[in-house]
């Protein structure tokens, strides 16, 4: 063997039987298994002792386990000395290749460039060490090897010699990468699991501005290295809440070649497609304004792949948005194992999850844009069906209604008021049995009926002995009580008040504390009537009151009709106030916890003996409105009432202020419009509510912008604030009750 020292060896044969010594048939190859010169003698060996009798031979050859003599050189290379036939074995390599090679570890005996680094390291350290490294076989196949290091002798020596015990650990690196793999997808599974089971409930609250942009940060703490949701309108543009306003579905008749972005939007079909930032689109289209959008989340994203994800939100019958993704480069949980790829069972588990997004977000803005469609549908019907109350001249009119149902806007109650030919007024109240969907139907078409027939008939027992015959032919599947009156004036200032009663409860009149119960012309309920229907007259002076309301004003589980029939007489006897809303608003305080709808009708001839109102009772008035340009007048009108009535100054302001209140409501609001005046002792209050939940925005003053100012105004004369309820929300401001306070301001 060639001594790369400068020196050679040559061995000389033997007959001693010595054990360990190599016989006449050792294997050819064992005069290349150890350079002996480069190890020490042992201390104490008899003189005349031959180096190729030295134990250490026998022992290496003889060992099952595959070994290495290592010298680590000076300028840390690193040579393989010797090797028993182990290591040929493990490593497909000969003895021969590895030691009279090049001694490279890379060239002779498969260590990558990492791998020898370590060794080298290793032996620079002068400490035992493990090591695990992936090597190559000389077949070219990979394996994983373990090679256990340590110092050869603990007797100084002109060379470092360092064995190395190998040993092939390719299956149980397997088993433990599967064994990760395993437990990488449990925790990626629950993960998933818990993401999807939070975007669930973010989005519960789908009104909030920003559910689509918190969603989408989730994701990328947790999933990939960015996210983000795009509708496309005019131009592609991410966007942070399910907004009501539905993006304009694309034309299928629209050219999708080379626009792989646009034909997703226009299948209605889960599927994933995958971009390359760095390969370019054509220009205009959907793809490449994707691209463009996307291009910063990159720049400078290290743990961003250079690949974007684009997977549809699916509505029921359209793509309504996109879900865009960049997954990251590496998962962490295997930045160590870079020679072990990513089983796709963890690559797919990142698209599952993208996939239960997607899906969830689209079924949520479905279910906002199908929302946002029944409300209009069902604000449409219910306009026309809510109760009117038309200006009357000559008489003071206040009307109530309160459904029961929680989100309805109308039950089974309803009343109007109807200006007929020759200065009559007609009256209706109503309740058909119920307050759900089937009792608001019917009522609806209960309601037309009896105005079809209030239109070309006068006299009530007529017009409810014709409604008698039509809805026994409508087979309205519910039962339902009304009144149906008339008020006629006569020449001294007097109106005539005519009735019929179809099984309600009979009106009151009010006349200086005495409450009359007006119970004529008693009937049995409307289809019912068997006999001619009868009609009773009673003469309404000036100052006179009269009173008609539904059973949900008086009915409690905890007192019998009766007793509340009585409790409203009462109440009426000692109502102190002078104008028809105070009468209306005293009224209301039996019907402080309806069980029922609840729908009143306040009449009053003006005129009559003065009144004195009383200061101890409450100073508030309400009134309901329809989103009507007329109802911002006759908001006017009732603070005009109520700031006279209250001796309240600074009328002008309160008109201003309510005038602005009312036109926003009748602008921006839905369903009915609530007014509620209040005297605080040093100010009004006023309260408008409508349904719509959008808080009132005060718009920056521009000369090119029409409108937005109504707020300003408001801002000028009062302070002024909103609140959320149940059903919308509402709007107040309070009036200075000094006017220098707005002179200041």
């Amino acid at each position: 063997m060639v001594n790369p020292a400068g020196g050679a060896h040559a061995r000389t044969g033997s007959t001693d039987a010595r054990p360990g010594a190599p016989g006449p048939d050792a294997d050819p190859g064992a005069d290349d298994l150890l350079d002996l010169t480069r190890l020490p003698t042992p201390e104490g060996a008899r003189p005349g002792f031959r180096a190729d009798e030295y134990w250490a031979l026998t022992v290496l050859k003889q060992m099952p386990q595959a070994v290495v003599v290592l010298a680590n050189r000076p300028g840390g290379r690193t040579e393989i000395v010797a090797a028993n036939q182990a290591v040929t074995v493990l490593t497909g390599f000969t003895r021969a290749q590895m030691i009279t090679g090049a001694h490279d570890l890379r060239a002779v005996a498969g260590v990558s460039p990492e791998s020898e680094r370590s060794i080298a390291e290793v032996l620079a350290a002068g400490e035992a060490a493990a090591l695990t490294m992936s090597a190559t076989h000389a077949d070219g196949s990979q394996y994983w090897v373990a090679l256990e290091l340590a110092p050869m002798s603990a007797h100084p020596s002109e060379e470092d010699l360092w064995v190395g015990v190998m040993r092939d650990v390719s299956l149980e690196v397997e088993n433990a990468h599967l064994e990760r793999v395993r437990l990488e997808m449990e925790r990626r599974a629950r993960l998933g699991l818990a993401l999807v089971a939070r975007v669930s409930d973010l989005l519960q609250e789908t009104d909030a501005s920003d559910v689509l942009r918190t969603i989408a940060e989730l994701l990328t703490r947790q999933v990939v290295a960015w996210a983000g949701f795009f509708v496309l309108g005019r131009t592609l543009q991410e966007v942070n809440g399910t907004s009501p306003d539905p993006a304009a579905p694309v034309p299928p008749e629209l050219d999708t070649t080379g626009d792989p972005v646009l034909e997703l939007l226009q299948t209605l079909r889960m599927r994933t497609v995958e971009l390359a930032p760095d390969t370019p689109a054509e220009e205009g289209t959907v793809t490449a304004q994707l691209l463009a959008q996307v291009a910063p989340h990159l720049r400078g994203n290290d743990d961003a792949e250079q690949k974007i994800l684009v997977l549809p939100v699916l509505g029921r019958r359209r793509t309504l948005a996109l879900l865009v993704a960049v997954p990251r480069h590496v998962p962490p949980a295997f930045a160590d194992s870079a020679d072990l790829e990513e089983p796709p069972a963890l690559r797919d588990e990142t698209d599952t999850v993208l996939e239960l997004v997607a899906r969830r977000v689209g079924m949520a803005m479905d279910n906002v844009q199908l929302y946002a469609r029944e409300h209009l549908l069902a604000e449409t019907l219910q306009r026309a069906m809510l109760p009117e109350q038309a200006d009357v001249e000559g008489l003071e009119v206040w009307t109530y209604y309160a459904p029961n149902a929680e989100h309805a806007q109308v039950g089974g109650d309803w009343y109007d008021v109807v200006n007929l030919k020759d200065d009559v007024v007609a009256v209706v109240i109503g309740d058909v049995v119920g307050h759900d969907v089937e009792a608001a139907a019917a009522m609806g078409q209960l309601r037309s009926v009896v105005r079809a027939y209030a239109a070309e008939l006068v006299d009530p027992a007529t017009v409810l002995g014709r409604v008698d015959s039509l809805v026994n032919g409508m087979r309205i599947p519910r039962t339902a009580s009304l009144v149906y009156a008339t008020l006629t004036p006569r020449d001294d200032e007097c109106w005539d008040f005519a009735y019929s009663r179809a099984g309600h409860l009979p009106p009151l009149r009010v006349r200086s504390g005495e409450v009359t119960t007006l119970d004529g012309a008693g009937g049995s309920l409307v289809g019912f009537g068997t006999g001619q229907r009868q009609t009773a007259t009673v003469m309404v002076e000036p100052g006179d009151v009269i009173v008609l309301y539904t059973d949900g004003l008086v009915e409690r589980r905890d007192r019998t009709m009766r007793e509340g029939l009585e409790a409203l007489v009462e109440l009426c006897r000692s109502v102190p106030s002078i104008d028809v809303a105070g009468v209306g608003e005293e009224i209301l305080q039996l019907a402080d916890a309806p069980e029922d709808d609840v729908a009143m009708v306040v009449i009053r001839v003006p005129g009559g003996p003065d009144g004195q109102v009383d200061q101890a009772a409450p100073r508030r008035r309400r009134w309901q409105m329809p989103v009507d340009a007329t109802s911002i007048g006759r908001a006017r009108h009732a603070v005009r009432r109520a700031c006279a009535t209250w001796g309240i100054e600074n009328v002008g302001a309160a008109e201003l202020v309510v005038s602005e209140l009312m036109a926003n409501a009748v602008m921006h609001g839905w369903g009915r419009i609530g007014l509620r005046l209040q005297d605080t002792g040093d100010g009004l209050r006023i309260e408008v509510e409508d349904a719509n939940p959008a808080p009132p925005i005060t718009r920056e003053r521009h000369t090119a912008r029409v409108g937005g100012f109504g707020m300003h105004i408001v801002d000028r004369l009062a302070d002024w604030g909103w609140r959320p309820t149940p059903g919308g929300k509402v709007v107040w401001a309070r009036l200075r009750s000094e006017p220098a306070a707005t002179e200041a301001r």
